[in-house]
């Protein structure tokens, strides 16, 4: 094993918190893969929404899953790609327009005009996360994807900026810093999971990753190979389960047992002769319930959530543009039939996205839709560390230089390219 090369990603959820240390295998000029080492998981109990509540419990979360991974893998890891996602995300397109010095476009010219379209004013309540070139213009004809090497006066280019809040960022850090690792690099999540579980032909075609966590609903929107749209539901897994805890009468932890062991996200699937044994109390002694009445609950509020899921899509403009379908990931989207329960609310082809495309090692100890944040964290760091290596000692230079964070800056936009 190559010290050197082994990654962890860190997916802090609402309801869990996991970690993949892999090994990267392969350099940036062919397809970089990860050799999973290691897992390792814990409850979270200090995370509200994507958004650390209590730095005390995320620490400890994060400690435990962190060391049963490097328990797994054999061997000590001291810094994380660390995920971070919610409400408090924002995206803008911008543009930035620059004179080309020569007759035909060099490196340094497309560089120039994403300086200028980076530098947008960033409020000081929000840092900027991720500076993604979706298109070039040249003496303003549009859609270039690539525009070196072509001749022109003027290069133009349009910029996808995602902001996060500074405060919740300022707190992951820290809750990862107090577990007694480093914060390597923040990555927005329904992008690493991006990595994941989505084909290049699907965000192609036109695809909406809807990503259902235990406290939130991500959608990445992607078109013509690029991110296009970012939004967050505040609705999850968890309103699902308070739904069964109201209904049914039963506590939140065996709500959440029972949706796991019996639920079903499409009503017309479940046998309405299928009974269901309920945990038994002093007041109401041995209860049994039809599992048509389990389903039925988590079947309308998934409803509703897919509605607004839909909503969303079409608010953004791509409800008639997604040719390759909506891809449903996260750890609710391990439920039987939410696949087709969302055929059915949005009308097109729907697959569940579990990690598996270049990845190796205990693979199968993260084939789950819950896996792909932290799958992806372990790609888009993989990535990184090829592209470190093959840029002709890159790291060495970088360390030794004063331009350390310039150096981190350029990496950072090339690996815009997996976005």
């Amino acid at each position: 094993m190559n010290q050197e090369r082994v990654i962890a990603g860190l997916d802090i959820g609402s309801a869990k918190t996991t970690v993949v240390i892999a090994e990267a295998i392969g350099d940036f000029h062919r397809q970089t893969t990860i050799k999973i080492l290691g897992v390792g998981q814990a409850r979270t109990t200090g995370l509200r929404r994507g958004i650390v509540s209590d730095i005390e419990e995320t620490t400890r979360s994060i400690r435990k899953a962190i060391e049963d991974a490097e328990r797994m893998a054999g061997t000590k890891i001291e810094s994380i790609y660390a995920g971070i996602a919610g409400e408090h995300v924002r995206a803008m397109t911008s543009t930035g327009i620059v004179a080309v010095n020569g007759d035909e476009i060099s490196r340094s010219d497309v560089n120039r005009a994403n300086e200028v379209a980076r530098a947008q004013a960033i409020p000081q309540d929000r840092e900027l996360l991720h500076a993604i070139p979706q298109e070039y213009s040249v003496d303003r004809n549009q859609g270039i994807r690539d525009p070196i090497g072509m001749i022109g006066t003027r290069l133009e280019t349009e910029m996808y900026l995602v902001t996060i809040g500074s405060s919740p960022a300022m707190n992951l850090r820290k809750s990862v810093e107090r577990a007694g690792y480093q914060v390597k690099e923040l990555v927005l999540g329904p992008l690493a999971s991006a990595l994941a579980v989505l084909t290049e032909d699907e965000k192609e075609l036109g695809v909406a990753l809807v990503e259902m966590g235990a406290g939130t609903t991500d959608i990445a929107i992607f078109h013509e190979g690029k991110i296009r749209h970012l939004a967050t539901i505040n609705f999850g897994g968890s309103n699902v389960t308070s739904d069964i805890v109201q209904g049914i009468g039963v506590t939140q932890a065996d709500a959440e047992r029972l949706k796991e062991r019996y639920g079903s996200a499409y009503e017309p699937l479940v046998s309405p002769d299928d009974m269901i044994e309920l945990p038994s109390t002093v007041a109401q002694g041995e209860r049994r319930v039809p599992r048509e009445v389990l389903a039925h609950i988590i079947h309308q509020r998934l409803d509703e959530i897919f509605d607004l899921v839909h909503t969303e899509i079409e608010r953004a403009g791509y409800a008639n543009r997604l040719s390759g379908g909506v891809v449903v990931t996260g750890g609710a989207a391990a439920m039987e039939g939410i696949a087709a329960l969302a055929t059915d609310v949005f009308g097109t082809g729907v697959r569940i996205g579990i990690p598996a495309e270049h990845i190796a090692g205990l693979s199968d100890s993260v084939e789950a839709p819950r896996f792909a944040t932290v799958a992806g964290l372990a790609l888009y760091g993989a990535n990184r560390v090829a592209i470190e290596g093959s840029s002709a000692g890159g790291r060495r230079r970088a360390i030794s230089s004063t331009n350390v964070d310039r150096f981190a800056q350029r990496v950072k936009t090339w690996l815009q390219d997996f976005f």
